[in-house]
């Protein structure tokens, strides 16, 4: 299927492309609000029988060699890097997103995510001989012991609608890695990419079962894939109070999780800092997937001595930006995903206002006719009592809060619900990592927003249970077993 083609798209279980028992939804471009094309309403029973299929295939799948899995996911990695355009094509048609981000930070991250997976570890850690004194528990003398990760089992990927190609990737290679079998669920607004990804694994010779993809916008699609006793774990990323639910059905039967989950992530910047690279890393609120993300530096805590200046500086960085087409190169801001989402943005940037917030730029709709746009908002003399400091709005709208000694801003910077990726700009960079390990996130950026793509990802309090990323993920997607035998 191309952006053009306006056909049928089938779910993918067991191997083979079925139809879907519930019919068929239009998935729609959120900057022209055309269809791209449709996707498939899978019923409870496809999914039920979607991890039945990867219930059987675990066993042969895990028992293959790692270096077998690895040559597949190699495979898959140059198939996705040989489809790169069109891929791109249908990712910005899907998302909104502007072609460098579909290109580079979608379906470029996806393809690097499979290659970075199809490099083999060890799975075998030898632990140092202890002696043991004669007991109740056996004879005195040495014991050996060792070390091993074996995949969990099916592992239930629900995916998020801002990155229909790195978001799974994530998830999909290193659980495959490891010798697990997934069902992916992707987001409503935008499965068809990740149908694609279903395609280059299928070439790539993944076997069947091994990975299955179940699509619908009903609830029960979800609650099956999550819920299905064939389940061994839960991976997913969206909100935390989705996550939550997730979490429950998990507990009931132990299913292991791994939750990437809102954030609120803040922004402290103090006198000493440079001012040009905190106003260019917060800036990426307003352009990069238009604020939808969750380790977006949303709330800016900044020290008086420079309050004034970055609210200037900032309100000038945003009116520089381009609200537009994403097709059109001059643009920098695309649209959000649904008229739904900029309603739900809208209203917090209302709320802001009534809370007492001033409006410094944005605030209002662009005018055009179709497309679901948001005009980067910036919200100054905020404190952080008010519901957009506290709560994760996930679009273009940054929150501006002063501090005036390091102590307070710490203070603030914790006084969250959420702790996913926090960030420090400073001068002094002592300062800036005695600030970094008093935040209670589970990243911290000090004078940049840039990310270690090797460095453990996840969130404290209610932006996570987890990490992954690099060779955590491998962690993740694995349970530990120890061998002990008398030396």
């Amino acid at each position: 299927m191309t952006v053009n083609d306006p056909g049928r798209q089938r779910l993918f279980v067991d191997g083979s492309w079925e139809e879907p028992d519930g019919g068929y939804y239009a998935v729609v471009d959120p900057a022209s609000e055309e269809t791209v094309g449709w996707a498939p309403e899978a019923s409870r029973d496809q999914v039920y029988a979607a991890c039945a299929a990867a219930r059987e295939a675990f066993g042969p799948w895990s028992r293959t060699a790692p270096e077998e899995r690895a040559a597949v996911l190699a495979r898959a990695a140059d198939i996705i890097h040989g489809h790169l355009t069109p891929y791109a094509e249908l990712a910005q048609a899907e998302t909104g997103a502007t072609m460098g981000t579909a290109r580079g930070m979608q379906v470029g991250i996806g393809a690097a995510r499979f290659r970075r997976y199809a490099r083999v570890e060890p799975a075998e850690w030898a632990i140092p001989p202890q002696i043991n004194d004669a007991g109740p528990m056996g004879r005195a003398g040495i014991m050996g012991a060792l070390a091993v990760r074996q995949p969990v089992g099916v592992v239930t990927c629900v995916t998020s609608y801002n990155n229909p190609w790195a978001n799974p990737a994530g998830k999909i290679a290193p659980a495959l890695a490891m010798g697990n079998t997934v069902v992916v669920k992707p987001a409503p607004q935008d499965p068809l990419s990740v149908y694609r990804m279903a395609e280059a694994l299928e070439a790539a010779g993944v076997p069947a079962g091994v990975v299955n993809v179940v699509s619908g916008r009903a609830v029960e699609v979800g609650e099956a894939a999550v819920g299905s006793p064939d389940v061994d774990m839960v991976s997913f990323t969206g909100s935390t109070a989705v996550g939550q639910r997730i979490a429950e059905v998990c507990g009931r039967d132990m299913k292991r999780q791994l939750m990437e989950l809102g954030g609120k992530g803040a922004a402290l910047v103090f006198d000493d800092a440079d001012l040009g690279s905190a106003v260019a890393g917060i800036g990426t609120t307003f352009s990069f997937y238009s604020g939808q993300i969750c380790t977006a530096p949303t709330r800016v805590l900044a020290q008086r001595g420079v309050y004034d200046r970055l609210v200037e500086q900032l309100a000038a960085y945003a009116g520089r930006l381009r609200v537009g087409d994403p097709r059109e190169a001059s643009t920098v801001v695309g649209p959000v995903i649904s008229a739904e989402h900029r309603d739900r943005v809208e209203s917090y940037v209302e709320t802001g206002r009534k809370e007492g917030a001033v409006v410094v730029c944005g605030g209002e709709r662009p005018p055009y006719e179709r497309g679901f746009y948001v005009a980067p908002t910036l919200l100054a003399d905020c404190s952080n009592d008010m519901r957009v400091a506290r709560e994760e709005i996930f679009g273009p709208v940054v929150s501006v809060l002063p501090f005036e000694e390091e102590e307070e801003g710490i203070a603030l910077a914790n006084d969250t619900d959420y702790g996913l990726i926090d960030y420090v700009w400073s001068g002094d960079v002592a300062r800036a990592f005695r600030v970094a390990r008093r935040l209670r996130a589970g990243g911290v950026g000090i004078n940049t927003v840039g990310r270690n793509m090797e460095a453990p990802f996840g969130g404290f309090k209610k932006s996570g249970v987890g990490r992954d990323v690099g060779s955590y993920a491998l962690h993740a997607y694995s349970e530990v077993q120890s061998i002990v035998w008398p030396g």
